[in-house]
């Protein structure tokens, strides 16, 4: 089961609860979330006996830590939900089991994001334990409905707000420890996300008049969409490379393979040809460069000797930094070309605003990276996903995204997939990390 008076024990407990969230709340089971804050504060009762905490709508949490300032405050996230086990899924070992097997331990939850959770409050614990007091205040954000793009989060910057809290920094889960993450390149990258995507959904819909499909008619509805579809699919967003990747090929220069050293001392003036080089270097590579559209949910007909009154396809669109939501729909109906194709914005963000590398936060993210994580090249870069930490961008500049974690390709792959797991070794290296973090508060 676990010893519930190490670190991996308490993490193992945490993983066991299925905190899976649902877009349809009635899914949810309540019951879980409330057994997590039962066993959160069972597991680090030093934190709930000093901290204030609030809970945040049903079940998101917040920690106020004071520290022997609030001039600089500093928001830790991460998020207790997770997303759903499909039975499909070829997990080796079970999703909620929690599982040790060779150093590794395997569960949902672990990458994303139970184990940045626990690291928080591991560090934290500890700290505590000591008598330590931070030099600055420290608020602790841990979301409920993450993976649904919930309420909890702006519900969280809310009530900073209206205490005044201004945060210096904000940390967030996202970027990683990252082996293979650049060919050419050995050594892991700490990517520290900067910005990300704005995350659109669009439908499509057409209509007429169906009917029996013993009568087909050229271009109906469902063959319209799919020409739409199509259209779509054969033209991509151009690409561009934005500050945050040009700053990470300046720091990655060094340590790429000979002959793409000088491309990378001189990305100033060769952006238009690295943009052609990543989009040629496949799907991950090119995301970095571009706003992405891919369909993700069709609907059609109710029967298999009906012809579509009605044809819909969901899109769901990453917008990048410099790219808007109105931009990218009015493009998404110049491609489809198409007055009975509709075109609805179900819901939509904006491309999160550009934190700054160059001020003593993210130095003080590079220094404790370094600290920890010695063999590692620490650079910003684009986050493709979505955090909770985006909303925080309305009440500070400096929103970062790092999980202090080592994560293989693999790893990485595993998250919201089947897999999911981390090595015990690396979760106590990543608690070290948010020790060393809020000590070098000034």
């Amino acid at each position: 089961m676990g010893d519930p008076s190490t670190p991996i024990g308490r993490l193992q407990a945490l993983i066991r609860i299925p905190t899976v969230s649902y877009a349809d709340r009635a899914r949810t089971d309540t019951t879980a979330f409330e057994e997590f804050a039962r066993q959160l504060a069972e597991s680090f009762p030093l934190l709930h006996a000093k901290l204030d905490r609030t809970v945040v709508l049903d079940h998101g949490l917040l920690f106020h830590w004071r520290g022997a300032s609030d001039a600089r405050p500093v928001v830790l996230m991460a998020h207790i939900d997770v997303v759903p086990v499909e039975e499909s899924d070829t997990w080796q070992h079970p999703a909620f089991g929690a599982e040790i097997h060779d150093g590794v331990l395997w569960g949902r939850g672990t990458l994303d994001d139970k184990g940045c959770l626990a690291g928080i409050c591991e560090a934290v614990e500890s700290l505590l334990g000591q008598g330590f007091t931070p030099a600055q205040d420290v608020w602790l954000s841990f979301g409920c409905d993450e993976e649904v793009m919930g309420k909890a989060a702006p519900e969280a910057v809310r009530i900073l707000t209206e205490r005044g809290v201004e945060p210096w920094f904000v940390l967030d889960e996202g970027g990683a420890v990252a082996y293979d993450a650049f060919p050419g390149v050995s050594k892991p990258l700490a990517v520290i996300g900067v910005t990300e995507k704005g995350i659109t959904n669009v439908r499509l819909t057409v209509e007429g008049r169906g009917g029996h499909a013993s009568m087909p008619t050229r271009m109906d509805t469902t063959a319209r969409l799919a020409r739409a579809i199509l259209r779509l699919d054969q033209s991509p967003f151009p690409s561009s490379v934005p500050e945050p990747t040009v700053e990470m090929f300046r720091r990655l220069a060094a340590h790429l393979p000979l002959p793409l050293r000088p491309i990378a001392r001189n990305v100033d003036r060769l952006r238009p040809a690295l943009a052609r080089a990543l989009v040629a270097a496949g799907p991950e590579s090119a995301a970095m460069t571009r706003t992405t559209t891919v369909v993700t949910t069709l609907s059609g007909s109710p029967a298999n000797n009906v012809i579509a009154s009605r044809a819909t396809a969901g899109i769901n669109v990453r917008i990048m930094v410099g790219d808007t939501v109105a931009g990218v729909v009015d493009r998404i109906r110049t491609v489809v070309n198409d007055k009975r194709v509709k075109v609805d914005i179900v819901e939509s963000n904006e491309p999160s605003p550009l934190s700054p590398t160059d001020d003593d936060a993210f130095r003080l993210l590079e220094a404790t990276i370094a600290t920890t994580f010695p063999d590692a090249v620490a650079t910003p870069y684009v986050m493709m996903g979505a955090t909770d930490s985006r909303f925080f961008t309305a009440i500070c500049p400096r929103v970062y995204r790092f999980a202090p974690f080592r994560m293989t390709k693999a790893q990485r792959e595993s998250i919201h997939s089947y897999d999911e797991r981390i090595g015990v070794d690396d979760y106590l290296e990543g608690v070290g990390f948010y020790r060393r973090l809020v000590e070098g508060l000034r």
